[in-house]
């Protein structure tokens, strides 16, 4: 028995961070959004430490209350333990931004927070549908037109037509695969291992929050205040340092702790209380992040290293960009060129801050005054500000301290 084909004016696929916002934020616009995720939420996810830079989309999406609703812990800042002097950490504070609009961000458990953001998309709007594989575009001539998705535990495939594609597929990168569009940095092929424990301390103060980074030999340590019990610990080297210790990725995780000045101390007295993770965190960009009736946003077009937990903020700030992008074209097919060219420009603007400032912490022996001069050089070349302030902005992930990603008419640039 045949279906009729639904027509949209969107098909968003995945339901991570980009997808939820793109898809919502376009619902808000008041187009016909489907939305397709191939897992069930809540489903576990790293990427807990969100920086600032997420709170302009999450305001225009109207869930500020419910972060508060979901008593994730408040982070005003960082500290870090980095470079040739290992004597003391160091921290900032993201009020230190210029304006300081933004006071603190949160340490969130992935499977509730996505969960909220996908809640919200099915609130404003937008047809979500989980337990969905997209199997392949739908095409006409040269313009993707729609996708065909498998529902999990049907044989027959479903076709879902619209006028715009967009790929939120985080590292299944779906169409960057599909069309040989992604090009690895080789120097940033990293891995991390990682996992949680109870009852380790914390800062005192509105330090309490604060997500601890600590260069050790041959990588670097996380330490993620979750909850007041709760802490996320992780390391990350490179792939062939990790083959070349020899050792399991659990067992060089407990080594590099014991081995550390800040995170030894801080977890002295606590308990593991949860299995050992690990991820490839290879970094990489797409060569090309649009096409004719599709475009990339998020991990789907690219995927900077974990050091500054740039990841969520790439995703929302992204998915503001690309909804406004997609809202224009459907609004004025005709510029639809024009817009996704301005769209990735904006975005390879803000990926290439990100990646610069990486490039430089992994040196090692860059301190915090070295640091806080190449984060001016990268985002206030002028030197009109003092320069912790341009490296607590990019840490933001505000690149110059204001919405660049978010404000104005694409068509406009």
């Amino acid at each position: 028995m045949s279906h009729p084909v639904p027509e949209y004016d969107v098909v968003v696929v995945g339901g991570g961070p980009a997808g939820s916002c793109t898809a919502g934020l376009l619902a808000l616009e008041g187009h016909r959004v489907l939305l397709l995720e191939r897992d069930k939420f809540p489903r576990y996810h790293i990427g807990e430490s969100l920086i600032t830079g997420v709170v302009p989309t999450l305001t225009a999406l109207g869930v500020l209350d419910r972060m508060a609703d979901l008593r994730f812990q408040v982070k005003y800042g960082g500290s870090l333990l980095w470079g040739a002097d290992q004597s003391a950490p160091w921290s900032f504070r993201f009020r230190e931004v210029r304006g300081g609009r933004f006071e603190y961000a949160w340490q969130v458990r992935r499977a509730e927070f996505d969960a909220m953001l996908l809640d919200r998309a099915r609130e404003l709007g937008v047809q979500v549908v989980e337990g969905a594989t997209v199997r392949e575009p739908l095409t006409d001539g040269d313009r993707i037109a729609g996708v065909r998705y498998q529902l999990r535990g049907e044989s027959s495939p479903v076709d879902a037509r619209a006028v715009m594609v967009v790929d939120a597929s985080g590292q299944q990168r779906w169409l960057g695969r599909r069309f040989g569009l992604v090009d690895w940095y080789d120097d940033l092929r990293n891995v991390a291992v990682w996992s949680y424990w109870q009852g380790a301390l914390r800062y005192p103060g509105e330090h309490e929050g604060d997500l601890l980074t600590e260069s050790c030999r041959q990588g670097w340590l996380w330490y993620a205040p979750l909850s007041p019990t709760l802490t996320g610990i992780g390391y990350v080297t490179t792939s062939d340092r990790l083959v070349a210790s020899g050792l399991p990725p659990e067992q060089l995780l407990e080594k590099q702790i014991a081995g550390s000045s800040e995170v030894a101390w801080l977890t002295s007295g606590a308990k593991r209380v949860d299995i050992y993770r690990a991820a490839r965190d290879w970094s990489y960009t797409c060569t090309q992040f649009s096409g004719p009736g599709w475009v990339l946003v998020g991990d789907a077009a690219a995927f900077i290293d974990p050091l500054l937990s740039s990841g969520v903020t790439l995703a929302m700030r992204g998915a503001s960009s690309v909804a406004r992008a997609v809202h224009e074209t459907l609004t004025a097919p005709d510029k639809e060129r024009h817009v996704m060219q301005a769209y990735e420009d904006r975005y390879r603007d803000f990926l290439g801050s990100l990646l610069e400032l990486v490039r430089f912490f992994y040196d090692g022996a860059h301190g915090k005054e070295e640091l806080h001069l190449r984060a001016q050089a990268i985002v206030d070349p002028d030197h009109s500000l003092p320069p912790k302030i341009s490296f607590v902005t990019l840490l933001s992930g505000l690149v110059r301290g204001d919405e660049s990603l978010e404000l104005g008419s694409l068509s406009d640039h």
